[in-house]
């Protein structure tokens, strides 16, 4: 057990918060950091385990703690930059880790996540996706045209690829929805205060 470096890990998982999402380049808008992505995908991940009948979502959402930890060092890259870079996540992710309390336990959960091969990993891997879905259509509330661009293009290489089918069923009602919803039929002042007719 090293003290002093399983601080040095909180304070590089705080530094999460500064690193941007490379959808920036694009459009300059106010597109989520990696934190809250990361939040976001661990919300996504636990509905669609609920869906796909998991019971115990530990693992689960360990994993998506870490699925994209390994940016903090080798940085988040998009469609495009993704033809010149050439990310050493492996390395990344055992240097974030090493001599950690969470070292062995966490560097699993990563590899595995990975591979995509157990049912969690492959959930968290659509819960990835499906944010990005969840955020265009944020950004087309506000003004930003991307979703409709992306749309045909992120029907054949997301669509086609996710894993579950909760995670299509949610992609379809995804493109389709409204991220004003949530408090438009909340109870509020329109529908159950002082405004209701």
């Amino acid at each position: 057990m090293n003290i002093k470096r399983d601080l040095e890990f909180l304070y590089e998982v705080g530094s999460f918060r500064f690193l941007q999402r490379t959808w920036k380049q694009f459009l300059n808008p106010d597109f989520q950091n990696i934190s809250e992505h990361t939040l976001r995908v661990l919300w996504i991940s636990l509905i669609l385990a609920k869906y796909e009948g998991v019971k115990n979502c530990e693992k689960l959402l360990k994993m998506a703690l870490v699925h994209d930890l390994s940016e903090s060092r080798s940085g988040d890259v998009n469609y495009l930059s993704r033809q010149y870079c050439e990310r050493m996540e492996d390395m990344a992710i055992n240097d974030i880790f090493k001599n950690t309390i969470l070292e062995n336990e966490f560097i699993k959960l990563w590899q595995e996540y990975e591979k995509k091969k157990s049912l969690e990993a492959k959930i968290i891997k659509d819960a990835d996706n499906l944010d990005v879905d969840l955020e265009l259509c944020e950004q087309e509330a506000r003004g930003h045209k991307l979703k409709k661009i992306w749309l045909k293009n992120r029907q054949r290489a997301v669509y086609e690829k996710l894993y579950t089918t909760s995670a299509k069923k949610f992609w379809k009602e995804i493109i389709k929805s409204s991220p004003h919803d949530w408090h438009l039929n909340a109870r509020n002042r329109f529908n159950n205060g002082d405004w209701k007719k």
